[in-house]
């Protein structure tokens, strides 16, 4: 029993030495995009709401590790989202591209459990938008935005070369709906604000 004890500490011990300065941790996950939307009816039609339906997608993220504890990562991944409103019903669907960098502490970079907390900036391009109401009127969404963003999740051994990644991530996003045939004329402000919930594997180089 004993000796069976010691092969166990043993084979975490070196599934534990891991991340460590100058190593790129690439991670894939699959992410569920979650807005937690809110409208700013500060436009052209009164009493007017706007709301992004979730996405699940793929998503790809590499950590570099400045120090044993610090590491910068940066997410790579795109979600195509349903918009509804309150006067309207649905209105098409809007792309969005939302690279985010964070600077990460990584609280125990030698154990079997590693949890981390980040702090960055997300940068969202709003592509092939395909908003209309009815069929008629062409809305349009501002295509930049940047926010700040927040991260905390944890990295699991499996062995001294693969690991199981859980993380979420809460990003300010928002944009300017405007109507193309209202001569450009402002809606409102929509407040994306996702929380992305991610899990999956990941590896070191």
């Amino acid at each position: 029993m004993k000796k069976l004890a010691l092969a166990a500490m043993i084979g975490m011990l070196s599934a534990s030495a891991f991340a460590a300065q100058g190593d790129i941790l690439a991670r894939f996950r699959v992410i569920n995009v979650d807005p937690a939307t809110s409208w700013d009816n500060s436009g052209a039609v009164p009493g007017l709401s706007v709301d992004a339906k979730n996405a699940t997608v793929p998503e790809l993220d590499f950590t570099y590790m400045i120090t044993n504890n610090i590491g910068a990562e940066l997410i790579l991944g795109t979600s195509r989202h349903k918009i509804t409103t309150n006067k309207f019903g649905d209105v098409g669907k809007v792309s969005v591209l939302p690279p985010t960098l964070t600077l990460q502490y990584h609280f125990a970079p030698e154990a079997t459990f590693r949890p981390y907390v980040g702090a960055g900036l997300n940068y969202t391009n709003f592509y092939n938008s395909g908003l209309s109401v009815a069929g008629v009127t062409n809305l349009s969404v501002d295509k930049n935005s940047f926010g700040p963003a927040l991260q905390a999740g944890a990295d699991i051994a499996i062995n001294k070369n693969w690991f199981f990644n859980v993380d979420v991530k809460k990003l300010w996003v928002k944009t300017d709906v405007s109507a193309d045939q209202l001569g450009g004329a402002k809606l409102g402000t929509l407040h994306v604000d996702p929380w992305v919930f991610g899990i999956g594997i990941g590896t070191k180089f």
